[in-house]
């Protein structure tokens, strides 16, 4: 059985309980959403967005991750013990019940829809395909070895709701900048599989770690450049100058940094490499906004 990322069973009261349940502990996940989000909200702009819809997705991001750590641990919760990593979670340990996760889950998807309703009408249709990527991706993880895939639409389109919220179009560029943000989820969960790989083999979870196999570091990397060649073009359709293009340049030396921290796939070191993506999004960020910033 895996031994990274182990820990002892946890103690507390009902609301510890809860707060572990949507990983308010390890605000990683809530990081990885949030960025491209802030990326498309400053490209739809131009610049800094309005306080309002900055406000109301930055909430949206966290309400709505919270709500995918949920829907994972139900859809897992007959798996999560046999992996060492997960077999503490609440709903494995009974801290808390079905019937309390889901109606956890229901409230914060109604205050995440909620928020929507303060944008536009295209906005809230939007959130639909939004929400049934967000519930169906654990799902995926029994039929399919592309689970990351779905993981990787959910995550991205935030991107799409950002432009349609801001200027109430999707212009063609947006779908670049999707692809890139779609094959970077692609490259951090597979990461992140590869610390449970010997464990979901045993109970059954399907992977992009598995899939790969020994050609998972190569098909990483692959990956990688063809993110980066994405973020370039779409760079490029939204006339992003200099400092955007450098911000490129520190994502390749982070993404080599990620390939050295796997190359043996120790799983710990796997686990740090998956953290460490939170930089690639802020450095991402950093150049587009710097690239409005300096060209006024």
């Amino acid at each position: 059985m895996s031994t990274a990322a182990t820990q002892s069973a946890p103690e507390g009261g009902k609301l510890s309980a809860l707060l572990r349940l949507i990983r308010w502990d390890k605000p990683i996940g809530t990081l990885l959403l949030l960025w491209p989000t802030l990326w498309a909200l400053w490209l739809a702009a131009e610049g800094v967005p309005d306080i309002k819809l900055l406000i109301i997705f930055s909430l949206g991001s966290l309400l709505m991750r919270s709500a995918g750590c949920i829907i994972n641990d139900l859809a897992d919760r007959n798996f999560d013990g046999g992996v060492a990593r997960t077999r503490h979670r609440p709903l494995v340990t009974g801290e808390v019940t079905v019937n309390e996760a889901l109606l956890f889950f229901f409230a914060l998807c109604l205050l995440a829809f909620l928020l929507v309703l303060m944008t536009n009408l295209f906005t809230v249709v939007l959130s639909v395909p939004a929400l049934l990527l967000a519930s169906s991706y654990p799902l995926m993880k029994r039929y399919t070895h592309l689970p990351q895939v779905v993981l990787g639409l959910a995550f991205s389109w935030s991107i799409p709701m950002a432009f349609a919220a801001t200027s109430n179009e999707l212009p063609a560029a947006l779908w670049l900048l999707f692809t890139g943000n779609l094959l970077w989820t692609v490259v951090y969960d597979t990461k992140y599989a590869m610390v449970d790989r010997v464990d979901d083999l045993n109970v059954g979870i399907k992977s992009t770690a598995i899939l790969f196999g020994e050609s998972d570091r190569m098909v990483i990397a692959v990956l990688q450049v063809l993110c980066v060649l994405s973020f370039y073009l779409a760079g490029k359709q939204f006339e992003l100058t200099w400092p955007f293009n450098l911000s490129l340049v520190l994502v390749l030396g982070l993404f080599t940094y990620h390939l050295y921290l796997i190359r043996e796939r120790d799983e710990a070191a796997c686990f740090r490499a998956f953290k460490h993506n939170s930089w690639v999004g802020l450095v991402v960020f950093l150049g587009i906004a710097s690239s409005y910033a300096l060209s006024v």
